[in-house]
């Protein structure tokens, strides 16, 4: 009979926390069933192995990470938009590493709903490009550019790689300066 109280969402949380703590890469159905005090083979009747484990944090985190970055493009657009979701972006991606890692994932073809909860994040970014006029067919090319300059950024600081002595918080500036003259020059 299965611990009272260990149901999917908690395995996910539990999951998502030890991945923060640890990384995702070396998230482990033996550390999470620890965590919960439970052997192994419980956490089999929530999940398919460790894929689905993983499935299950990265879904956790795109649906998180979804909704912070629509939070922080709300009622913005433009520059503005473009700055706090680059913002939020950072942040979450320093609150939590380990979720952060799980969205560098693309979901399965076949899975609908991470699908869907992976595309709003997208989303999001494409609305912040329209906002800079950014023509529906170089969406993707945009969205992949941006994308790339905010992750080699959060990847980069996460791994120590800015041991200079200048501030990070600057250069995280400069950055997000860039793409905003980059998309002001493409628009106008």
């Amino acid at each position: 009979m299965p611990r009272a109280g260990l149901t999917p969402a908690v395995l996910a949380e539990t999951a998502a926390r030890l991945a923060d703590e640890e990384g995702f890469e070396r998230l482990s159905l033996s550390s999470v069933a620890k965590a919960l005090g439970v052997a192994v083979p419980s956490l089999y009747k929530h999940v398919a192995g460790l894929d689905g484990l993983r499935r299950e944090v990265g879904l956790l985190s795109a649906r998180e990470f979804g909704a912070v970055v629509t939070r922080a493009c709300l009622g913005r657009s433009g520059e503005e938009a473009l700055r706090s979701v680059a913002a939020a972006y950072r942040d979450y991606a320093r609150a939590h590493p380990g979720r952060y890692g799980s969205l560098n994932h693309a979901p399965p073809a076949d899975d609908a709903e991470a699908a869907e909860a992976y595309r709003v994040p997208v989303d999001v970014l494409a609305a912040v490009l329209r906002g800079f006029g950014v023509p529906e067919e170089d969406a993707v090319d945009e969205i992949r550019a941006l994308r790339s300059a905010l992750h080699g950024f959060v990847d980069l600081e996460a791994r120590g790689g800015f041991g200079l002595p200048q501030d990070v918080d600057r250069s995280f500036e400069v950055l997000v300066d860039r793409c905003v003259a980059g998309l002001r020059a493409r628009s106008g």
